[in-house]
């Protein structure tokens, strides 16, 4: 019983850990901010169709040019971040779109504050 509960604790451990950690690097830190306010820091998504429930997504090339960096390298951050939980992704042709998810990012805040 006592190895059953240490293992869930340690578990729950490790995901904040990975939220942390996918938040350490400077840029994907960045790339969360500009998330928050994706109209404001990217503008409209033309390869997005009307229809689309996905709202807020942005796409990779999108994130790319405003942090400067090769696509390749803002893939490997956006799929840390989406495996941690901060974001969520939506795949339409040959794009593919992230946004915050926000309601993981309420869960990981309540944890982080109730864990510390």
């Amino acid at each position: 019983m006592y190895l059953h509960f240490y293992k869930n604790r340690y578990t729950k451990a490790m995901d904040t850990l990975s939220v942390i950690k996918a938040l350490s690097n400077e840029t994907r830190f960045k790339i969360m901010e500009w998330l928050k306010e994706p109209d404001v820091h990217f503008g409209p998504q033309n390869h997005m169709p009307t229809d689309c429930d996905f709202h807020g997504g942005i796409c990779v090339g999108a994130i790319s040019e405003k942090a400067g960096l090769a696509q390749s390298v803002i893939s490997g951050y956006l799929v840390k971040m989406q495996k941690s939980g901060l974001l969520e992704s939506r795949r339409h042709c040959q794009w593919t779109y992230y946004r915050r998810n926000e309601m993981s990012i309420q869960q990981f805040k309540e944890k982080l504050f109730e864990e510390i």
